[in-house]
This record gives C-alpha cells, structure tokens and sequence, in this order.
C-alpha cells in the first residue's frame, strides 16, 4: 500500500539500544529466513489482497524460525469471522449480518435485519478498504454487496453513529500486558478513522470497562501474542469489540514515550529465551 510506515524505526531504534540488530524487509522478498532468530510481522499492508500466498510464506517461515505473532493467530486473525467465534461466547461485539461468498440471498437476508443504515465491508480487508457506508433500502448498497459476494465473503454491520461522533478506542497490548491506549477520531461527516481518510488521533485513559472487554477479547486469541491491538466502539451504551489486530495494527508507539520500549523489551525477552 502507498501509506508509509510511521513506527516501525522507533522498533528498531529501540531493538538497538539493547545491543539488537534489526532490519526491515518485504516479506515476499527472498530472505534466509532461517537465519534470522526471530521474525516479526509488522506492516505486510497487502496481505489481505494476496492472503493464500501470505499465509502460504507465514506458515513456511514459521517453521524455520521464532515467528511473531504465531502463524496459528495469524491465520485465525486473517479473516473477520473470529468475530462471530467471539461473539458466540459472550464477547460483546456489533451485529453482524454474515454472507459467504456466492451468496445469493443477500437481499432478503439484509431486509429481514431490519437496519436502515449499514456498514457493508469485506470479511477480508484493512484500513476500510472496500467498505461502504449506506442506506439499506439505496439500490447502491445491494449492489456493493452483490459485487464483494462475487470476491468474497462480506459483512454487513448496523451504521454505530458512535463511530461518527467519538471514533473508536484502540488498547494497545504487548507480551499480553497493557501498554497504552488512544482514540481515533474520524473526520467531520465521515465514519472511517484511519488517517488516510482524515482521522486523526487523541490520547485516551480506558474505563474499566474497555479494559475488561478488551481483556476478555484477548484471552480468546488461539495463542499468546507479542502485540495486540484491540478495537473498541461504544454500542447500546457500553463498549463493544470492532476488532482485534494482531497482523499489521498500527500500534501507535510514537503516541506514547514507552511503547517503543516496551515492545522491544517483549522482543529482547523472546530473543533470550530462543523463542
């Protein structure tokens, strides 16, 4: 993707300052991946749109070396439906309207919800790519829906105007610790809070309560994580789960004078120990 990495130096400046060498590469490239001690998956911005043969290359260098975060989270994470897996035992998440791809119901499916507005996305995606902000009864919906169903599977959520109003809340987990938070806020009129679509983001203390969403989201994730990013919106007045990121979130570390740190301690940790 065309957005530059605004962090991952702030990593590898800290990696060095404990005596550790760290460099940044594709990771389609070719690589002796196995002689390096640990890999970490940072910024692969264009995995979804190549996800057999990015999850092909995770699994492969997962069994050359100490991979991070473990192939079995990535993959699990790769596709939205660990949100329904979520959802199923308790974590509180937003509504979501499932289609497979090829369905060919989904016009009936959407008009038995009920919802006026919808958010209309990939199950497979980043940063709002693909998705659709709508009016369920606007021809143009269905047929954004019609289209992504030809590619693959959809999800169809109920516009949150929270969204609009505050933004999402994003904690920031490394080694399964809290480390910090923030608020992304999106543009005036607008609901997507990446920066590439005008977002901007401000400091935020959690409530207890997102900690504890957060945390319980966290604990269902297939395998310990070096770094987490879980997304959280306010729905029906209390928080609710929009995502979980473990393969290429933003984890804001220039936001926060310890982040850098922090992650690099939980890297130098990992390192020691030989995975």
């Amino acid at each position: 993707m065309a957005k530059p990495d605004p962090e991952s130096h702030l990593l590898v400046a800290a990696l060095a300052r404990r005596g550790i060498a760290a460099e940044l590469v594709p990771w389609d490239s070719a690589q002796p991946w196995a002689s390096y001690r640990l890999v970490v998956v940072r910024t692969p911005w264009d995995y979804f749109a190549r996800l057999e043969e990015f999850l092909g290359w995770a699994r492969r260098t997962s069994t050359l070396t100490d991979f991070v975060n473990p192939f079995p989270v990535i993959e699990w994470n790769a596709h939205k439906a660990y949100l329904r897996e979520l959802a199923s035992v308790g974590v509180a998440t937003v509504p979501t309207l499932w289609l497979a791809r090829g369905a060919v119901d989904a016009a009936t499916r959407l008009r038995e919800r009920g919802w006026d507005e919808v958010v209309v996305k990939p199950a497979v995606s980043i940063g709002a790519i693909g998705a659709l902000r709508s009016s369920a009864s606007e021809p143009a919906c269905l047929r954004h829906v019609e289209q992504l169903v030809t590619e693959g599977d959809v999800m169809i959520q109920p516009f949150v105007p929270s969204v609009a109003a505050v933004g999402e809340v994003s904690l920031i987990y490394f080694g399964g610790v809290f480390s910090h938070a923030i608020r992304k806020q999106p543009a005036p009129g607008d609901f997507r809070v990446q920066d590439m679509y005008g977002g901007t983001v401000h400091a935020h203390a959690p409530s207890s309560a997102e900690h504890a969403l957060a945390a319980q989201a966290l604990a269902c994730v297939p395998s310990p994580t070096a770094y987490a990013r879980i997304d959280l919106i306010e729905f029906d007045h209390k928080p609710a789960l929009m995502e979980i990121e473990l393969i290429e979130p933003e984890l804001f570390l220039g936001a926060y004078e310890l982040a850098a740190d922090r992650f690099a301690d939980v890297l130098q940790k990992r390192c020691a120990a030989g995975g």
